[in-house]
């Protein structure tokens, strides 16, 4: 980083800061997500103008020697950084059992960083960081949706003594390549009952939206009082 910086200098970061924060933010807004081109586009901006600012502030830096004060400038990056943390958690929204943003906040961080890149002077790493950046988030959409997804669910059963053992009940979700994180078993002594909870991920379809057939088996199997199977959606990013 120079020591000195003039207008043309200061003019070129800004625009290629635009450039890539437009990059990054048109993907935001072509998929309909509220944090779009305006917000990644300001956020980049803030955080080229505030490395600009304290190249700026560089013949400042340290303790004169008429003060006590210590001005430490790589606090100023440090705070732009601490700061979109908290705009990226207002971009997370959870709905019941969905979670949404997660992308778009972490498209805000990414942005972030390269308007630091950019408003320090490294225009080549910010700008080829800004084309791999929409390249990950425009490019790779469509390999997402190939990859298979394991969902999170939760399946609760309530069976009459002996006609589901929890042995039994694992085999069959393993062989429908269930993954189960947890399994607890509880009895009702009055009411000669058994009952069941899984915490478990399976290979659903890209919306969450099938039940799976194991589940749908499960519900005509003699003895079974309860069956219920509660997903944990996770939603457009």
């Amino acid at each position: 980083m120079s020591p000195e910086i003039h207008w043309p200098a200061i003019a070129l970061r800004l625009a290629l800061t635009l450039a890539a924060g437009a990059l990054l933010g048109s993907d935001r807004s072509h998929n309909g997500h509220p944090a779009g081109l305006r917000t990644v586009l300001l956020v980049t901006l803030a955080a080229s103008v505030a490395m600009i600012q304290m190249n700026l502030l560089i013949p400042t830096n340290g303790k004169p020697s008429d003060s006590y004060a210590v001005m430490d400038l790589m606090r100023l990056p440090l705070g732009i950084l601490t700061g979109v943390g908290f705009i990226g958690a207002g971009a997370i929204v959870r709905k019941d059992d969905m979670v949404q943003g997660v992308t778009t906040a972490a498209t805000l961080w990414f942005g972030t960083v390269v308007g630091l890149c950019l408003g320090g002077g490294q225009l080549i790493l910010g700008s080829v960081s800004a084309v791999i950046g929409y390249l990950v988030l425009a490019g790779l959409r469509g390999l997402e949706q190939r990859v298979e997804v394991y969902q999170p669910a939760t399946l609760t059963i309530v069976a009459d003594q002996g006609a589901v053992t929890p042995s039994d009940l694992r085999r069959r979700l393993e062989l429908a390549r269930f993954r189960i994180k947890s399994m607890s078993v509880g009895h009702s002594l009055t009411e000669g009952r058994r009952r069941i909870q899984c915490e478990v991920r399976w290979p659903a379809a890209r919306d969450g939206a099938d039940v799976p057939q194991v589940i749908q088996d499960l519900e005509h199997f003699p003895g079974l009082r309860h069956v219920i199977w509660r997903q944990i959606r996770t939603g457009p990013n």
